[in-house]
């Protein structure tokens, strides 16, 4: 891995040295950096504040131990995560993970990943992220209320409406958030917008289970528009994963005319050529919480596949990633480029691995990275905080109206950031590009003592 400039090299090659085991938080730098490379030769300003070793730096670990007790009387020991990376433009804000897979390095990509993709919004909030090896899967209701509530008591020393604000993600929905909530109330006596993704019933917002989906499916349609002349209409639509983010993908893209024919678990996949039945989904997913196979047993016409990578293998116009990081590999994405795909958008953090994210750009297929197509949820909740902090409650249409203007506001904010260095059509350079100006300027403006 060679950068152009020997700024960026001496700062990647520390960072490498210091993180060796940490290959997910290596591979979020390194693509970050590389798109760096035309910023930092026009601004040595950069260097001297030495503003690209100060970001790739969190300000603050915090790991801790998780005990809880099961419903066999069991004592059980997870271990708990909040990262929190970078505060310049914002208090810290990003979900927080529980699944098995959760370490180090998955936070710290994830919280990296975060800094930018909150400063795309246009809103004022920094990157952080957080979580727990805990897997939610199996577990009774009162089993996960003793874990968030493990888990809260610690988090609470380190968090505030005004400091750090965490969020649902992978394995934290509204039932989690509850039990969080709840806990930190107890906790510290007040009522504050300290987390997001809140039920409606206190203090949270319309719109914010549907946002990232719908979110990804806005920015879509934005750079299929401007960068094709085209649309969602007629279109046949592939969305891998079936939880908060694919569920609303698909119903967003389905009301602007695409046909979703395929959606998976972590077990395998469904295919439905008539288009899927939402309402099905929603049932097994959301409220029986069960697994995807089952859709085949009321569907007539629908096919199960074991296996997530074969999803990629059915035909379609738009690739929708939304399951899990690195999801995706070079060799799906050259049978996605074959079968003919003309846009892939990503709705699940860094899906695409390098290597296929390079084959569809060299194949002159509009791709989306995931720090601004998906970056709807996290706008949602900030909107969330926003209504927490004036006591109001907006209507759907509201936010909803808020959250496409942003979506379309970061696609330009993209496309205008590459074409301005040489890179146009390259959304990924763009991403990286106008989410770092907007957080080094707030760096620099605070010195170096920040």
């Amino acid at each position: 891995m060679a950068f152009k400039s020997s700024y960026l090299q001496r700062v990647y090659d520390g960072l490498a040295e210091r993180n060796a085991e940490q290959k997910e938080f290596l591979q979020a730098a390194y693509e970050v950096l590389e798109s760096l490379e035309p910023v930092v030769e026009q601004n040595p300003k950069l260097e001297e504040e030495g503003i690209i070793e100060r970001i790739v730096e969190p300000e603050r670990i915090i790991m801790f131990r998780v005990s809880w007790v099961d419903d066999a009387g069991k004592v059980q020991v997870n271990r708990g995560y909040r990262v929190q990376f970078n505060s310049a433009i914002g208090p810290y804000k990003g979900g927080l993970r529980l699944h098995p897979s959760v370490n180090l390095s998955v936070i710290k990509f994830l919280g990296f990943e975060q800094i930018f993709k909150n400063s795309l919004t246009g809103l004022p909030i920094g990157g952080g992220k957080g979580g727990s090896d805990f897997d939610p899967k199996g577990k009774s209701d009162r089993e996960i209320m003793r874990f968030c509530q493990s888990f809260m008591t610690e988090l609470s020393k380190h968090i505030g409406a005004d400091t750090d604000v965490p969020a649902g993600d992978i394995g934290v929905g509204g039932r989690e958030i509850g039990y969080l909530y709840g806990q930190y109330k107890r906790l510290r006596n007040e009522f504050t917008g300290v987390l997001t993704g809140k039920g409606l019933s206190y203090g949270g917002s319309l719109a914010r289970t549907e946002a990232t989906g719908y979110g990804l499916c806005y920015y879509t349609e934005e750079m299929l528009s401007c960068m094709k002349n085209d649309s969602f209409k007629g279109k046949t639509v592939v969305i891998s994963g079936s939880g908060n983010v694919a569920i609303y993908a698909t119903e967003k893209a389905t009301q602007l005319g695409g046909k979703v024919v395929a959606l998976s678990d972590s077990n395998g996949y469904i295919h439905d050529p008539n288009g899927v039945n939402l309402d099905v989904v929603k049932q097994i997913k959301e409220v029986e919480r069960g697994r995807i196979k089952e859709y085949v047993d009321r569907v007539p016409g629908s096919t199960y596949t074991e296996g997530c990578r074969g999803i990629w293998s059915i035909k379609c116009d738009i690739a929708l990633p939304c399951a899990t990081q690195n999801e995706l590999d070079e060799e799906s994405a050259k049978t996605l480029i074959a079968n003919g795909v003309m846009a892939v958008a990503e709705g699940a953090n860094m899906p695409s691995t390098p290597e296929a994210v390079a084959a569809f750009q060299n194949a002159g297929i509009l791709f989306a990275p995931a720090k601004a197509s998906n970056a709807g949820g996290v706008a949602t909740s900030a909107l969330e905080m926003s209504q927490n902090s004036e006591r109001l409650h907006w209507t759907f249409e509201e936010v909803d109206g808020k959250l496409q203007t942003i979506m379309k506001n970061i696609f330009h904010a993209c496309d205008d950031a590459a074409k301005k260095y040489g890179h146009e059509g390259n959304l990924v350079v763009g991403a990286n590009i106008a989410g770092f100006e907007k957080v080094a300027d707030a760096m620099l403006a605070q010195g170096v003592a920040y």
